[in-house]
């Protein structure tokens, strides 16, 4: 199986034991959610190179989660690589109804396994994009993540487009792997 240096993945959050969803209100209405059990057990192991960075997109609600999950695809956290300010189509902060206050911004976190090196010192973390079709993320940030350290072998997980330069796996897109019979 080919070995990737950069997994940049945004999972269908499902619920979890702390915060339900409801399916009709939530993510689930607009894709298939996974459970937390079932994202810890894709094989990412078998993807990561000896040294790799992993670019994981998380919910509010789902954050402790994506702790577990970095764990157990064999990276440790490093930092929040990208805080995502959505703006509307006319350039105003966006919200959503949020579990507590109203949200705007979604994190992308970081996580790496053996040595990754940062290339570009100014890449920053707070990015203003406006909101495309319910959680699609911008594609700037493909552009960003190769400026902060390189155009080195990439996936993107659970993609919704094909990118050049990029493999991609999700329900989606015409797969580059079939990540479900990896191991």
């Amino acid at each position: 199986m080919k070995k990737y240096q950069i997994i940049y993945a945004d999972p269908p959050w499902g619920s979890n034991s702390q915060f339900g969803r409801d399916k009709n209100k939530g993510n689930g209405q607009h894709y298939p959610l996974m459970t937390l059990q079932d994202i810890k057990d894709l094989p990412i192991r078998e993807l990561a190179d000896e040294n790799c960075i992993l670019f994981l997109w998380v919910v509010d609600t789902q954050l402790f989660d994506a702790g577990e999950v970095i764990k157990e695809w064999g990276f440790t956290y490093k930092t929040v690589g990208f805080t995502w300010a959505k703006e509307t189509v006319a350039g105003k902060d966006h919200f959503g109804v949020g579990m507590w206050t109203r949200k705007n911004p979604e994190m992308c976190l970081i996580a790496t396994k053996g040595k990754i090196k940062r290339l570009n010192a100014g890449i920053r973390q707070l990015q203003r994009y406006k909101v495309r079709e319910h959680s699609r993320k911008p594609d700037e940030f493909r552009h960003e993540i190769v400026k902060l350290v390189g155009d080195l072998p990439k996936i993107e997980l659970f993609a919704r487009q094909k990118t050049e330069g990029w493999d991609v796996w999700g329900n989606e897109v015409e797969s580059d792997i079939n990540l479900l019979t990896a191991v």
